[in-house]
């Protein structure tokens, strides 16, 4: 069986096998090589992710993936007070649930990769206009995210990592580090237009890359067609049997 990459998060993961989805491309990446598997949770935050670890991850299970990556934040920082605030988690129990689930993870599989993904920034003039979009005259007037708010828990996110030795990939920051990334990388002010998506595929890959589980590093699940003699195709498929 091929190795396992599971991708762990809220909707931005759920939605990361859509059109020009980050999650489509790492499984591009990996053709042949491992299964990218999606465990995304529309609208979920840290701590309502936790009811799910015992249940996707399992301790008793004789396989456990190579890559596990977490990519939380963007629910646990809504705002108190405006229309998303039953998501919120504050800052410090949003950092231990982060790392409950990777020491959940650890314990679950020593070997396996845990990469930690901040949330990425928020355009809060996006966030309303895709509001108004849906509701009109009855949309609301401030922005339930905020860029400033979201900044914090992706900071969080990274300390933790440092703390503990894990990979991280700051989207917060990388996305921002472009002209227009607002409009560029964000379809309504949080999800990823494709070119978002592509940001985080290739930040991922960086990381990946100095790995043992780089793609270009691990063997193609069965023979390459090359490799399989027209006149005695048996040959290149022997050792299946063994």
């Amino acid at each position: 069986m091929r190795p396992e990459i599971v991708l762990f998060g809220d909707s931005i993961t759920a939605q990361s096998f859509g059109l020009g989805g980050w999650g489509a491309a790492l499984a591009d990446t990996y053709s042949r090589k491992a299964d990218v598997i999606v465990r995304g949770y529309g609208g979920y935050n840290t701590r309502w992710a936790l009811f799910l670890l015992h249940h996707i991850f399992p301790l008793n299970s004789p396989k456990a993936p190579i890559v596990v990556t977490i990519f939380f934040g963007a629910n646990d920082a809504a705002v108190l007070g405006r229309t998303s605030e039953k998501q919120h988690v504050p800052l410090e129990e949003y950092k231990y649930n982060l790392k409950k689930m990777v020491n959940h993870l650890k314990e679950y599989s020593p070997t396996t990769l845990v990469i930690l993904i901040t949330p990425p920034p928020v355009d809060e003039e996006g966030r309303n206009e895709y509001a108004r979009s849906l509701y009109g005259d009855k949309a609301r007037e401030l922005p339930e995210r905020t860029n400033e708010v979201t900044g914090l828990y992706a900071k969080e996110c990274l300390e933790l990592a440092k703390e503990i030795g894990l990979h991280a990939i700051d989207l917060w920051s990388k996305m921002q580090e472009t002209e227009g990334w607002q409009k560029k990388f964000l379809r309504d002010g949080l999800h990823f237009t494709p070119e978002g998506n592509g940001v985080l595929h290739q930040e991922l890959e960086k990381v990946l890359n100095e790995t043992s589980v780089a793609a270009a590093k691990m063997p193609l699940d069965f023979p390459h067609h090359s490799k399989i003699d027209g006149k005695n195709p048996e040959k290149a498929f022997q050792y299946l049997s063994l």
